[in-house]
């Protein structure tokens, strides 16, 4: 054992601890044995799942590239500014309120703190190799303090606080927005995203697909869950292979000729009645899955087969693949 190297990972929780018990939180040396090999010239460490309290003693990692803390106890980042190679950190499902002293992490092109308490964008000044940015299920009420990421290719924000979609203009590399389950009441403010290839805004309180003309790479586009009455604005987007109105207030089929490379299409809960809305379907010859089910036309007993003989190309409707 004198031999072994030690390396402290932090505060841990003991067995039968409590987990909001600061007081019971005690100071733990573990030996590599008893947790993992901790080498110095190691590139990846994965203290997921450790009861970690806090981030701390981590110096001795010289050329760590991918950090994983995923769901500990931490409440603040902190001493790890001297990791200055790391790529990839991720704070899942902790309990931290801010981000802070990510300064020195000029080479972080991954940063995950989704499930936490942070309720603003900030401390990212110097962070400007970041890639992703996972930031879903926190509290955060604004989009700020990002334009200035010109390498995010995604940016995860979905069930916060949001109201509105705004700041994003100089997120010129941008592919991947998600937005989903806020109060965000219309589209807009996304003109010079012209790189995006998936946009997600399920769960909010839109009323109208619009703005998106520029959005022209589009081929993912999830809408469901909202309280749009129509299918419009559309009229760019014909690059779009899914497309997700399910559990919305759309009573036809409409305003989708154009869309040639359409693969999927989910309309399951909506209003739509009419057989004939269906037939303007007949134009997307790519279209392979649809969901219609929960619609008053899906009760009818022939649903299926009329559904096959309008899209021959058929493959899955609803849940069942088709025969």
């Amino acid at each position: 054992m004198s031999d072994e190297k030690k390396i402290e990972v932090g505060k841990q929780l003991q067995p039968g601890d409590s987990e909001g018990d600061d007081e019971k939180i005690v100071e733990s040396s573990a030996t590599v044995n008893e947790i993992m090999i901790i080498d110095p010239e190691t590139l990846e460490l994965d203290l997921n799942h450790g009861r970690i309290g806090k981030m701390q003693n981590l110096e001795p990692l010289q050329n760590i590239e991918r950090l994983y803390l995923r769901w500990n106890f931490i409440k603040k980042i902190e001493n790890i500014q001297t990791l200055t190679t790391l790529v990839e950190l991720e704070l899942y499902d902790n309990q931290i309120s801010k981000i802070e002293n990510l300064e020195t992490l000029v080479n972080l092109e991954m940063l995950d703190l989704s499930f936490n308490k942070i309720k603003e964008i900030e401390g990212l000044e110097r962070n400007l190799s970041l890639k992703k940015l996972f930031l879903s299920s926190n509290k955060i009420h604004n989009i700020k303090n990002v334009k200035h990421l010109k390498n995010l290719t995604l940016l995860e924000l979905g069930d916060n606080k949001l109201k509105e979609i705004d700041n994003l203009e100089g997120l010129i590399s941008l592919t991947h927005l998600y937005l989903g389950k806020n109060k965000i009441g219309k589209i807009q403010n996304l003109e010079t995203l012209t790189n995006l290839t998936c946009l997600s805004l399920q769960s909010n309180r839109l009323k109208q697909i619009e703005n998106l003309d520029n959005l022209t790479k589009l081929d993912e586009l999830y809408l469901s869950e909202n309280i749009l009455t129509k299918i419009e604005n559309l009229d760019n987007n014909y690059k779009l292979e899914t497309l997700d109105l399910a559990q919305n207030k759309i009573t036809s089929i409409e305003n989708m000729e154009h869309l040639g490379e359409l693969q999927e299409l989910w309309m399951n809960d909506n209003d739509i009645a009419d057989w004939s809305s269906i037939q303007n379907l007949e134009s997307n010859k790519k279209i392979v899955t649809v969901y219609f089910e929960r619609n008053p036309f899906a009760q009818d007993p022939m649903y299926r087969p009329k559904l096959k003989r309008i899209m021959p190309t058929l493959t899955q409707i609803d849940a069942t693949l088709c025969r």
